[in-house]
């Protein structure tokens, strides 16, 4: 029975297999911080904004609905520059590239990153453990977005984000969803100057990416607005400078996108002909889940996941996930609920596979040096080898 046959059979139909499109989520952009080390030579236009209609309609629109002194906010747009760069950077290229799996991950799983995820790891122990504690979401998951977006701290961004939001608000370049992306970035702005305001911060001093994402994790103002938290107690958010403010934040974010505590992120398939067809027709290219694992096993598939118990999990809802790679057979896995909740940080199979794979990565090197270290702080006392603990949210892996 073909794969196809069988999933219809199962009494559901057949999506698409066409490869997900990597479309923003509401915090992130593809492409925001640009490769890593990659710096750029900003072209701006002074002063495009004074005396915009469209601007003054906004104007008046936070005045009335945030009690903004429209005064000021015309004199702060006096001084916004229009970001040629920005807009050159969200604009698609006129031919889509090929999509490559192989070539993505070597650009995140990589040793650059997860050494520096381990040193991260290390560093902030306790603000990970005590985000494990307080909203289920393990430390892989929090370093793994972190090392993805700005690996950890060290790129940023230095665009001006008021220039970055308000070009892309009344300007973003021509594309079908033009007038949503504008409207996208319209309430990131509002964000920005609210957040801004009621923090004590100037506006024109706040940098971030060219589709103005900010800090560590970087959060979109709205982000901010709505997941950004105080998590060493002094009083202040600061996701640019404090890791430990910005490692509460990532959890809080996806902790309130519907993370499961000590649940699994997702599972593999057996690499036969029939496992990987069925999987294959199962992919709808939508990170929701869609299939429980009971209908796909019914049409035939077969796991390569030691541990799992099928009748246990199986009203468990999946999704099939392809990772395809011009050069080699597309790679297939089944994500759960986590993979989805991390594609809330950005709407890509790749993106959220890379963030999975570092994480486990990471966490790998760090409960293999902290075993070494018990081991030879046993041999140096004496006593007899103890187990190692293992970092918080370890069973938030595949098994």
């Amino acid at each position: 029975m073909s794969a196809r046959i069988a999933l219809a059979a199962a009494g559901f139909a057949l999506a698409s297999t066409t490869a997900f499109a990597q479309d923003p989520a509401p915090q992130t952009f593809p492409g925001q911080s640009g490769a890593p080390g990659q710096t750029f030579e900003e072209e701006i236009v002074p002063q495009r904004y004074a005396n915009n209609p469209d601007v003054d309609a906004f104007i008046n629109d936070m005045v009335a609905r945030y009690d903004f002194d429209a005064d000021a906010l015309h004199q702060l747009f006096n001084q916004v520059s229009y970001s040629a760069t920005a807009v050159k950077l969200v604009t698609p290229a006129p031919a889509p590239g090929v999509k490559n799996w192989q070539v993505y991950r070597s650009r995140f799983v990589e040793p650059i990153r997860i050494n520096a995820g381990v040193k991260f790891w290390r560093e902030n122990r306790d603000a990970l453990q005590r985000a494990y504690a307080q909203y289920g979401v393990p430390p892989e998951a929090v370093v793994g977005i972190i090392g993805v977006e700005t690996i950890y701290g060290k790129y940023m961004g230095n665009f001006r984000v008021l220039d970055a939001l308000t070009t892309l608000s009344f300007d973003y370049p021509p594309t079908p969803n033009q007038a949503e992306r504008e409207q996208t970035f319209r309430r990131n702005l509002a964000d920005l100057l609210v957040w801004t305001r009621d923090s004590g911060i100037d506006p024109t001093t706040v940098q971030g990416s060219y589709a103005g994402a900010i800090g560590i994790p970087q959060f979109m103002p709205s982000s901010i607005v709505q997941y950004a938290v105080n998590f060493d107690g002094n009083k202040t958010i600061d996701l640019r400078n404090n890791p430990t403010d910005a490692i509460g934040s990532v959890a809080n974010y996806l902790s309130k996108n519907g993370w499961e505590k000590d649940r699994p992120v997702e599972w593999h398939i057996a690499g036969d002909t029939g496992s990987v067809g069925i999987a294959q027709a199962a992919n709808d290219g939508k990170p929701e889940p869609a299939w429980t694992l009971n209908q796909l096993l019914t049409a035939g598939m077969l796991l390569n996941q030691p541990g799992l118990d099928p009748a246990r999990e199986g009203s468990t809802m999946l999704t099939s996930v392809d990772l395809p790679s011009p050069a080699a057979p597309t790679q297939y896995v089944l994500g759960l609920k986590n993979f989805y909740v991390l594609t809330r940080y950005n709407r890509s199979f790749f993106y959220a596979q890379a963030v999975y794979e570092l994480g486990e990565a990471v966490k790998a090197k760090v409960m293999a040096l902290d075993a070494a270290a018990a081991a030879r702080a046993n041999d140096a006392s004496g006593a007899p080898a103890n187990s190692v603990n293992a970092p918080a949210g370890q069973g938030s892996g595949s098994n």
